[in-house]
C-alpha cells in the first residue's frame, strides 16, 4: 500500500493505492482512518477494489458505521470505483443519498474524488 497526496488549496488528500485489500473489516477501516487523520489528510480517496465486498452489502452495517466515523471525524471520503454494477435498491439508494451529502461521495474517477473533496 502506498499513499498518493493531493493538495488542493489547503486541503490535503490521501489516495490509498494498492492491490490489495485494505479494508478487510471494520477495524481496517478505522486503522486507516486514524493514521491518515493523524497524518494532517483532510480527505482519502479509496477504489473499491480495495474494500471487502461485504461493504457494499447494507445488511452487514459495515458500510454505515464505518462511513459515520468518517463524518464523526470531518474527514471526507470519496470511493473511486464502477457503482453502476450495483442492482440493490437500498445500495443505490446509499449512493445517492451519500453523493448528495458530500460527506462521503461514490465517484468514478479520481480526478472526480479530488473535486468532491476539495469542495468543502
Amino acid at each position: 500500500m502506498r499513499i498518493e497526496t493531493h493538495l488542493v488549496d489547503s486541503i490535503k488528500i490521501a489516495e490509498v493505492i494498492s492491490d490489495d485489500l485494505i479494508i478487510r473489516n471494520m477495524q481496517d477501516g478505522l486503522d486507516l482512518l486514524g493514521n491518515l487523520y493523524y497524518d494532517g489528510f483532510d480527505g482519502i480517496i479509496i477504489h473499491a477494489k480495495n474494500i471487502t465486498p461485504d461493504f457494499f452489502d447494507l445488511r452487514t452495517g459495515i458500510a454505515g458505521e464505518l462511513l459515520q466515523k468518517y463524518s464523526n471525524f470531518r474527514i471526507r471520503l470519496a470511493v473511486v470505483g464502477d457503482f453502476t454494477k450495483f442492482s440493490s435498491k437500498s445500495m443505490k439508494a446509499f449512493i445517492f443519498e451519500s453523493n448528495k451529502l458530500g460527506q462521503v461521495s461514490f465517484v468514478g474517477s479520481t480526478s472526480d474524488a479530488v473535486n468532491r473533496i476539495s469542495k468543502s
